[in-house]
Order: C-alpha cells, then structure tokens, then sequence
C-alpha cells in the first residue's frame, strides 16, 4: 500500500493547473471541439491502462476533467502525482 500525502506534501508536488479537492487532485482541460476532448480522454485511459491506476475522467463538450486518488489509501498518494505528471507530459507532446 502506498502512503498518503499530506495537503502540503500535494501542494508541493501538484503540477500546474492541477488542483486539491478533498481527497482528490483534479484538472480540467480545454478543447476547441468535442471529439479532440474524446481523442484525449481516450489517451488518458490509455496511460491509466498502462499504470493500473485509473482516474474518473468526465467528457463535457469542450472540456475534459480528469479527478484521481488513490481509493484503496482514502486519499492522494504518489501514484496520483505521477499519474498527473504522466498526463502533463502527454498533453504537452
């Protein structure tokens, strides 16, 4: 099992534009279109495939929000950090 993180271990690692909600870490990323917001949920679900760890991923017309924590823990662990990090690195490509 991994170890929780603490408000101010998250604040400290969060990536930019992600934010603290509960026991979750969320963003919200924009689109000019509906299917390029898909196309990028769909790549998402292909990284958390590969991470076995999957966020909740909430498709809106021309957004896509993505919330991850760790359930088993209750809360944030590292592996979200990291999943969020994967997701930034991806979307920037």
């Amino acid at each position: 099992m991994a170890d929780l993180l603490s408000d101010d271990e998250i604040d400290a690692q969060l990536p930019d534009e992600w934010t603290q909600e509960g026991d979750e870490i969320v963003r919200a990323y924009e689109f000019d279109d509906y299917l390029r917001g898909v196309n990028f949920a769909q790549m998402v679900g292909e990284i958390a495939e590969a991470q076995f760890h999957h966020p909740e991923i909430i498709i809106r017309y021309e957004e896509v929000e993505i919330r991850l924590t760790s359930h088993e823990e209750g809360g944030v662990t590292e592996q979200d950090i990291e999943m969020a990090e994967l997701i930034e690195s991806e979307r920037d490509a």
